[in-house]
């Protein structure tokens, strides 16, 4: 009777290996086809491109989401809510001081935001030993902030953020709030921390591209 009930509790734990196997290559497949649609129509940030199609190219991981970072006008409305948001102009890359005042200068709607983000990235897996693998990594790569943001029987995903901003109002209606010099100022951080936020994402790729 024990052989019976252990037997039967096999099968069962193999089934759902067997469905989990099924799900996660189902999701994978999901991902990695946007990745592929996103970079065919060009819409896939270029500086991501060469290390999502290497983490796609694995068995056990994919990416769902990634951006290396950017330098923006955040245009906000009414209450200032994600919804109601617009990039009013958007790089990513450094910027130049001439950019940004053409930026300022053009009409806009409710009040603009000078900001840094830095970059992001999500990889997901098929279990928490390979999650746990990817964590190694970002402790190795000196990432400070991320984790396990999906925790589900056959479905992990991990979230890589880099940690260097900016955030400030710089213009509401048409009135622009800061000084010249200071805005002057504010480019020039934002430049040179886009380069410490690429330095560290490049630290990131060469270590993922030791995953198996």
């Amino acid at each position: 009777m024990k052989g019976k009930i252990k037997e039967e509790k096999t099968k069962k734990e193999k089934l759902l290996r067997e469905i989990c196997r099924t799900r996660f290559e189902m999701v994978k497949e999901r991902h990695k086809g946007t990745f592929e649609k996103s970079v065919k129509e060009k819409k896939a940030d270029e500086r991501m491109v060469s290390l999502c199609a290497y983490v796609n190219s694995l068995q056990e991981y994919f990416t769902s989401s990634s951006c290396a970072g950017r330098i923006l006008l955040l245009g906000l409305e009414g209450e200032e809510t994600k919804k109601e948001s617009y990039f009013h102009r958007k790089w990513h890359s450094t910027v130049k001081l001439k950019e940004v005042m053409e930026g300022l200068n053009e009409k806009s709607k409710g009040m603009l935001w000078f900001k840094l983000e830095p970059f992001i990235l999500h990889i997901g897996t098929n279990n928490l030993e390979n999650a746990k693998k990817i964590l190694s990594v970002m402790k190795e790569s000196g990432v400070k902030r991320g984790g396990i943001i999906v925790c589900k029987e056959g479905k992990f995903i991990i979230e890589f953020l880099g940690t260097e901003t900016i955030s400030t109002p710089i213009k509401k209606g048409e009135k622009i709030l800061l000084p010249n010099e200071y805005i002057e100022f504010l480019v020039k951080e934002a430049n040179r921390k886009f380069e410490k936020n690429y330095a560290s994402l490049e630290r990131l790729e060469k270590n993922l591209r030791g995953l198996k």
